[in-house]
């Protein structure tokens, strides 16, 4: 070990030697013994103090039910223990002397000091931390009388941006009024390298601009149906970065909420029906009769059933459309009501099969592609 090496270590060694001699001169044994009694007594009565608060919610929302008193109790219980274990730090010096004319010991009493209210800031803005949960049952009582459910995803998302902003502010404060640390310049020597985070986090700050987008323009509900893109399936959850999308598969789809500001997005479950369109096929042997035979059947089977529209405005459209080179063509179309999804394919499957019935009865037969070879001989 070098000279330099030796000189350093034994330099700690003296000011380690001399800090813990000027502790412990002028202190008795039991006055150590005072400190840890005061720092166990406050830390048990922070206990029973939390235990009766959180008791007392709990049998008040037993009986009275849920309301923001309950959750402003049970919101403080843990801050208050924090709160009584910090006055414990501060009145546990109480018994030590650390007036000294060196000055060791008395900035040791302030740095205890100090101590203490770091952890009393701590409580208080774990007290509003947790005042959150207050705030944002109020929030889900207001959405909740809104027909939209977009603004149900709203309320964790200004839930989660106030904790952080508390965390940030309540960091700052301590760091500058308690800690003596100098945050102004600290931030203005972040601000160059701020810059360069901006320009590589550009892709986060473009969904963060999408998610408002979203949230104030609309275009689609929680649940609802969409196609966005190749993805299509119900919205389950929209955050500041993405949006979430189960597609009909049973695949849970990321979309970026930049990529939804910038491309159309077609909201399924908005419309009021869901049209179908088909071409039904008979052969030619059916004749003029059966034919017109088919379209009447067809008609009759769609004005029986409930839910299809047979409104003026749009009704059943069926109509001998064509001839094809191996049958008849019957255009078919329709539109189910109300417009759910799995509604929809049953109401196709009562059509499809009630047609079939209707045409076994009548002798008509459905066409397939037939080909027909004419042999000469010489």
């Amino acid at each position: 070990m070098t000279a330099s090496g030796r000189a350093i270590i034994g330099s700690a060694d003296w000011l380690l030697k001399t800090v813990n001699y000027e502790i412990i001169r002028g202190n008795t044994i039991w006055r150590f013994g005072l400190v840890l009694l005061v720092v166990l007594v406050t830390m048990a009565a922070g206990r029973i103090i939390q235990f009766a608060i959180n008791s007392y919610a709990v049998r008040r929302a037993e009986k009275r039910g849920q309301s923001p008193l309950t959750l402003l109790l049970r919101s403080l219980a843990n801050p208050i223990y924090v709160a009584v274990f910090a006055a414990g730090i501060f009145f546990a010096k109480v018994p030590l002397f650390f007036n000294d004319e060196n000055g060791i010991r008395t900035a040791i009493g302030e740095g205890w000091t100090k101590l203490a209210r770091v952890v009393l800031a701590i409580a208080a803005a774990y007290g509003l931390y947790r005042l959150v949960d207050v705030i944002e049952y109020y929030l889900n009582r207001l959405v909740g009388k809104s027909e939209t459910k977009l603004d149900d995803m709203l309320v964790p998302i200004v839930r989660k941006a106030l904790r952080v902003t508390i965390a940030i502010i309540a960091v700052l404060l301590i760091s500058e009024n308690i800690l003596g640390a100098n945050v102004r310049s600290l931030l203005l020597s972040a601000g160059v390298g701020g810059i360069a985070v901006a320009l590589a986090a550009k892709d986060t700050i473009a969904n963060f601009f999408g998610s408002i987008t979203i949230f104030t323009d609309r275009p689609f509900q929680m649940g609802e149906l969409v196609k966005i893109g190749e993805h299509r399936g119900p919205v389950e959850a929209v955050g500041f970065r993405s949006t979430r999308v189960r597609t009909l598969e049973g695949h849970l789809v990321t979309i970026p909420n930049s990529v939804i500001a910038n491309t159309s997005v077609e909201n399924i479950g908005k419309r009021p029906f869901i049209r179908r369109t088909s071409n039904i096929t008979i052969t030619y042997d059916s004749g003029h009769t059966k034919a017109k035979m088919a379209v009447e059947i067809i008609r009759e089977v769609l004005n029986n059933v409930p839910e299809v529209n047979t409104d003026a405005e749009k009704p059943p459209r069926v109509y001998f459309s064509d001839f094809n080179d191996c049958s008849l063509n019957i255009y078919m179309s329709y539109w189910v009501r109300p417009a759910d999804y799995w509604l929809y394919h049953q109401v196709n499957e009562q059509v499809n099969l009630e047609i079939m019935k209707r045409f076994e009865a009548d002798q008509i037969e459905f066409a397939f592609p037939t080909q027909t070879l004419y042999v000469k001989k010489d």
